[in-house]
């Protein structure tokens, strides 16, 4: 179990997709204005992540090498038309809003990215740790970017009003350059930690 374990704290933390791997960060600009977006969107992202993962590291000894991206493609596109359904089935008015970001999943090079470096290299189980690893720490950073946007940019938080009435929205946190200051901040915040953790 302590293997499992840090191969999830290696994707929050140590191999982090967006801080680290520097990848998905178009989605983290373009759903983060406000936290049940990104949420959803971090929540969906995992999922896919997960379970292609699993898949791809069964098939991993029958896919042959040469058609191995397409496989993958075909895995990772499948699961993400299944989440795109079930929220047009049970969330439609969030499947509305993230329009279709949702569908662009299926070019995350988070996703691909795992089943490439992990999945194929490594067993179903520990895939799958990989890739909840993985998608967490993917979902804490739009989380939080989303969280910093809605506050300063709207004076909300999941919808509900934190900030006094008297409170006059920053409008650029929800216009795109906002998303990359609250990324760059996170990103410092990020490093800074772990630099720390090095030194002691």
């Amino acid at each position: 179990m302590k293997k499992y374990l840090a191969i999830l704290k290696d994707g929050f933390w140590g191999g982090n997709p967006i801080f680290v791997q520097t990848l998905g960060i178009c989605s983290a600009l373009a759903v983060t204005t406000k936290v049940p977006n990104a949420l959803v969107m971090g929540l969906a992202l995992t999922a896919v992540t997960a379970v292609s993962n699993v898949v791809i590291s069964s098939m991993r000894n029958a896919i042959p090498h040469r058609i191995r991206l397409i496989v993958e493609m075909i895995v990772i596109a499948a699961l993400v038309i299944l989440v795109d359904q079930l929220l047009q089935a049970f969330y439609f008015e969030m499947s509305e809003q993230l329009s279709v970001y949702v569908g662009l999943i299926i070019t995350n090079c988070i996703i691909l990215g795992r089943a490439e470096a992990y999945a194929l290299q490594n067993g179903p189980v520990a895939s799958f740790f990989d890739g909840i690893g993985n998608g967490l720490g993917y979902s804490s950073v739009l989380v939080a970017v989303a969280a910093a946007r809605e506050i300063l940019g709207s004076g909300t938080f999941w919808g509900m009003r934190v900030m006094p009435a008297s409170y006059q929205p920053i409008q650029l946190m929800v216009l795109a350059p906002g998303a990359f200051i609250m990324l760059g901040l996170l990103y410092w915040a990020f490093t800074s930690s772990r630099g720390a953790q090095e030194d002691n």
